[in-house]
Parts: structure tokens; sequence; C-alpha cells
């Protein structure tokens, strides 16, 4: 038998440190966080792939941070809410999907040697020194970003989960 059940299905105030989907939100903000910081230490070359991870690093911070806050402040009680948040964490998947598999595309090369150079020829350069550091800054960036898109992952399954019980369609 189905139940309806009011908008009052997703926690506000610290209660969203209670419930199983919100409380991805704090590992949202460390690895998203981290994503950001070791690619932008990496001087965002080449520009455009990692151009893209860069805007997705940025967009998802900014936009947890701002779904956070409405969630700390108890805005999220209309009935739209629920179907909202899954939309939310499963387009972050999306992105952050895309641009994981981007950034290990680009350290793969850069762990060859190859160095794509801004007319889009391509040069071999050994790692040694800086070159090296790099490297190592994108292997963690790459891990970090995997990481992310899990987290982002579970939060949009627990989310969607949550949802479907809002609007009472559980079977019994």
């Amino acid at each position: 038998m189905a139940s309806t059940t009011s908008g009052d299905v997703l926690p506000t105030g610290c209660g969203i440190f209670t419930s199983i989907p919100d409380l991805f939100f704090i590992p949202e903000f460390v690895f998203g966080g981290l994503v950001w910081i070791l690619v932008a230490s990496t001087h965002v070359y080449p520009e455009h792939p990692l151009g893209w991870v860069m805007f997705v690093s940025v967009f998802c911070f900014v936009f947890t941070t701002l779904w956070f806050f409405l969630f700390i402040c108890g805005a999220n009680q209309n009935s739209f809410w629920p179907a909202l948040d899954t939309y939310y964490h499963f387009l972050a998947v999306v992105f952050y999907l895309s641009a994981s598999v981007i950034l290990a595309y680009i350290t793969v090369l850069k762990g060859w040697g190859f160095t794509i150079n801004s007319g889009g020829t391509v040069s071999i350069v050994p790692l040694i020194g800086e070159g090296l550091k790099i490297y190592r800054l994108d292997i963690a960036a790459v891990v970090m970003s995997h990481v992310a898109t899990l987290i982002y992952f579970l939060h949009a399954i627990f989310s969607a989960i949550r949802w479907r019980a809002s609007t009472g369609l559980t079977s019994t």
C-alpha cells in the first residue's frame, strides 16, 4: 500500500549530519576541493581538457556549498527538493566522471613523457624536476577525482532512494 508523506522528508539544520545521503556533503567538500587545488597547482596545462576539469571541480564545489547551506537553513522543505537533490547529484556524477577520465588520460600521457603543446603538436619531455612534481600532483588529482566521483555517486543513489520513499512508491 502506497502512502503519501509530507514534504518534510529532507532534514534541516544539524539534522543533515544524521542522515545517510547528507553525510556525504563533507567528503564531497574535501575531495572536490582537493581536485580543484591539485589541478590548479599544476598550471592547468594543456588548457582545453584540464579547463573542463577545473570547471567541474569549481562548479561542483560551489553548488555543493550552496546546497549544503540551503539544507542547513531549512530552505529544502518543498515537495520537489528530494527530486532536485537526486538530479543535482547525478549531474555531478556525470560531470566528475567525465573530468576524471580526461584527467587520467592527460596524466597517462605525461607519465609516458608526452606533452601537448599549444599548437597541438606533441613533444617528448623527460619526467625530471618540475615535470616529475607536476606528474605526481596529477596522479593525486586523478585519485581524488575518482574518489569524489564515487562519493557523489553514493550521494545520488541514496538521494534517489530517499526521493522514492518520499513519493510513496515503495513496494510492500
